[in-house]
């Protein structure tokens, strides 16, 4: 079972301090563990907190409320603990909440988006897939992404009703989950698709399931390492980017509001991270009971 974590004092940072200091992750759950695996290897030197706010999971089944207040009081529990910047890891989130939590919060944020612009630029069909959770699909940001992107590209764009929880749940290779897949993308197929874009942080980890359905006929596109890169730049702007480290780098800590056995699980099988998962509680307006499941 995941420890409880006690709350740190927080000390203000002095410029040198800030650049130890280390980077947080969230995402709604597991998915963001894609984009810690990108980080690791952009950044090694970066110490990482890594939040996953399990006992709410999926945010794409949320009203948007709910996600941004959910995403912002997740991110000031990341200011207190120390972070010097937040990666809002989920799709879900950034489509909803990043302008609302990037004027609250006093650190720089980078948020994650749906692969739009590299499927437009890369398809030579000219038709995409766009597998994404209906809270991005219909989110004003995802909109403006088409509109600006998809001028000579026609992108089908498919909620992953069923697969974020598969992903929550450590399952990305059953038979159901192919199943599920196959339903999604069989379509894309029939009508001439050639890229796929991943727009939710939970997909990569289905990778090889979809390409066992798919082959080499959908080239994927996934967003983390464009991420990663970002999240480098804005380090370096700030002047917090993290010294070389004399020998081997930190291990992420990982907390959970929810039982983390399941992050520990995927950590363990997929990032070949050995961690133990501290369980928090983090009280918000809309969730003000910490085991409060309420929507």
């Amino acid at each position: 079972m995941p420890a409880q974590s006690p709350s740190p004092t927080v000390r203000p940072l002095t410029s040198g301090a800030a650049s130890r200091a280390p980077v947080g992750i969230f995402d709604s759950g597991l998915g963001g563990l894609s984009v810690l695996r990108a980080v690791r290897a952009q950044l090694p030197d970066e110490a990482i907190l890594y939040v996953a706010d399990s006992l709410y999971a999926p945010y794409g089944e949320r009203d948007d409320d709910f996600i941004a207040d959910r995403t912002l009081a997740v991110g000031e529990w990341l200011v207190k603990q120390g972070a010097k910047a937040l990666v809002v890891a989920c799709n879900t989130a950034t489509a909803q909440s990043i302008a609302l939590v990037r004027e609250k919060l006093p650190i720089p944020l980078v948020g994650v988006e749906p692969g739009v612009k590299p499927a437009a630029l890369q398809s030579k069909t000219r038709v995409a897939g766009v597998l994404a959770t209906q809270v991005t699909l219909r989110s004003a940001r995802f909109q403006g992404l088409l509109e600006r992107y998809a001028a000579d590209c026609r992108f089908l764009c498919q909620p992953g009703h069923g697969l974020v929880q598969a992903v929550e749940r450590c399952d990305v290779a059953s038979a159901d989950v192919r199943e599920l897949l196959r339903g999604y993308l069989q379509p894309m197929l029939d009508a001439g698709a050639d890229t796929l874009v991943l727009g939710c942080t939970h997909y990569p980890f289905l990778d090889a399931a979809i390409r066992d359905i798919v082959g080499d006929r959908l080239m994927l596109i996934d967003t983390s390492v464009a991420i990663a890169r970002q999240l480098e730049r804005v380090l370096e702007q700030h002047g917090l980017r993290a010294a070389p480290a004399s020998g081997d780098s930190a291990l992420p800590r990982f907390f959970s509001t929810g039982d983390g056995t399941h992050q520990q699980q995927l950590a363990a099988t997929l990032l070949h991270i050995d961690a133990t998962v501290e369980r928090v509680q983090i009280p918000s307006r809309r969730t003000a009971a910490p085991d409060s499941q309420a929507a």
